[in-house]
């Protein structure tokens, strides 16, 4: 598979794409469709076999198989997620490509609601009990460091039902305004001399040995991000402000306030500089 260059801006011709039939066929493919009913499935198995249960696992050795089928579906959905991403990845101008990793994430995002609980659950397991499975099983031991990791969650954990509410908006919160910035940055046309060049080729052109076609570049890209900057101004602020509000409710000491507070003192009515 190749990519069409750019006329006069490729020396190489057509270069390689990536070829993503190692995961799946195509987005169409019964392959990618099975995969993704099985994900569900295993989501639906994993909350009724688990949801509840885990400090009784934990008590009685049986906590590891409830990892490993966690590892499982994990692998799975990220196969899945890679897939969607990539092939959007490789046009991000398509809309074709950008709405099958939409209508993707919010199936992964539905059915990752039915596992949220997991790590949730696993940080109440007391820290005694959980110190004896380890003693007593090997090969849960083999998960001390990932628990360590974990449990430096804890504290900032909010109960269930908000948990909930932040993940299931997180497709129409952060990650819908990053989306929104990479197909605005990947849309985005330069005029240099007279050709319409997109993002790639008119940085390429500030590696240029003529220093007027570096100029020429410069002026372009500073021409049309200027043009676009108060669409990045407001993703700037709105993500600032998104996070700012999830580190409030989470309690996480931000010292001076956070970017949203520091961008407001610096009088810029949090303007962000791109």
């Amino acid at each position: 598979m190749t990519a069409e260059a750019q006329k006069g801006h490729n020396q190489f011709g057509n270069l390689p794409v990536w070829d993503l039939s190692d995961l799946y066929p195509g987005k169409d493919s019964p392959e990618f469709k099975a995969d993704l009913e099985q994900a569900k499935a295993l989501a639906s198995q994993f909350e009724a076999d688990y949801k509840g249960k885990l400090t009784e696992l934990t008590k009685a050795g049986k906590l590891v198989a409830a990892i490993k089928d966690s590892e499982k579906l994990g692998d799975l959905s990220g196969k899945i997620g890679s897939f969607s991403f990539l092939q959007y990845a490789q046009k991000a101008t398509d809309p074709d490509r950008a709405k099958f990793m939409g209508d993707t994430n919010e199936a992964l995002t539905n059915l990752s609601t039915k596992v949220l609980f997991f790590e949730l659950e696993l940080n109440r397991i007391e820290d005694a009990d959980l110190e004896a499975a380890f003693e007593k099983d090997a090969e849960l031991a083999r998960y001390r460091t990932w628990f360590a990791e974990l449990r430096k969650a804890k504290p900032y954990q909010l109960d269930d039902k908000l948990e909930e509410l932040f993940h299931d908006k997180s497709t129409t919160a952060y990650s819908a305004w990053n989306r929104l910035f990479d197909e605005t940055l990947s849309s985005l046309t330069f005029e240099v001399d007279g050709e319409t060049l997109n993002m790639e080729s008119t940085l390429h052109l500030l590696s240029e040995k003529d220093e007027k076609k570096r100029e020429s570049a410069f002026k372009a890209l500073g021409k049309t991000l200027a043009a676009n900057s108060r669409l990045f101004t407001h993703i700037t602020n709105v993500l600032a402000k998104d996070k700012e509000i999830s580190d409030r409710w989470r309690g996480y000491d931000n010292g001076d306030g956070g970017l949203w507070q520091v961008l407001a003192r610096a009088g810029r009515g949090c303007r962000a500089v791109l």
